[in-house]
């Protein structure tokens, strides 16, 4: 049996680039960590690995209260998305985004969610949080992909 040709990206003239937002949404959804770069105040990028489920047109991180991801969040909420390892090391491109954090509803579907997506070690470390931090300790932020500014040429 003849095996057809392999094609890599940019093959018949697809531009991987401009995929729409609903293919990025599925793959950084589907991906196990989820590089999540967020801005200080002077405007250096600090990225930061995260679990992600997808949430409609959207993407859910959990994360604890006080953590400076949420500091950070509250005072610039654009922030860059990408596929990584457990280790926060880039596996994709980065795509542009803007977060919000989310209110007790949400951040307790994200919990049911991720409980789902990550199995029995998602389900320890929901409990461990609950038992040292309490529900409050921790929450939600949703990420809504924008679509990037045109490059100049």
């Amino acid at each position: 049996m003849r095996r057809g040709r392999r094609r890599g990206p940019g093959a018949a003239g697809l531009d991987f680039r401009s995929m729409d937002d609903d293919a990025s949404l599925a793959r950084l959804g589907a991906g196990k960590y989820l590089l999540v770069t967020t801005y200080r105040k002077n405007g250096t990028p600090v990225a930061t690995p995260v679990w992600v489920v997808r949430d409609g047109d959207a993407l859910g991180v959990w994360t604890v209260s006080d953590s400076w991801k949420v500091k950070r969040v509250r005072n610039r909420a654009d922030v860059l998305v990408g596929p990584c390892d457990v280790r926060g090391r880039p596996t994709g491109e980065q795509v542009p985004g803007t977060a919000e954090i989310c209110d007790a509803a949400t951040t307790a579907r994200y919990r049911r969610l991720l409980a789902r997506k990550y199995g029995v070690l998602g389900r320890l470390t929901l409990l461990g949080s609950r038992l040292r931090r309490g529900l409050d300790g921790t929450l939600g932020i949703r990420v809504t992909l924008t679509s990037a500014p045109p490059a100049e040429n």
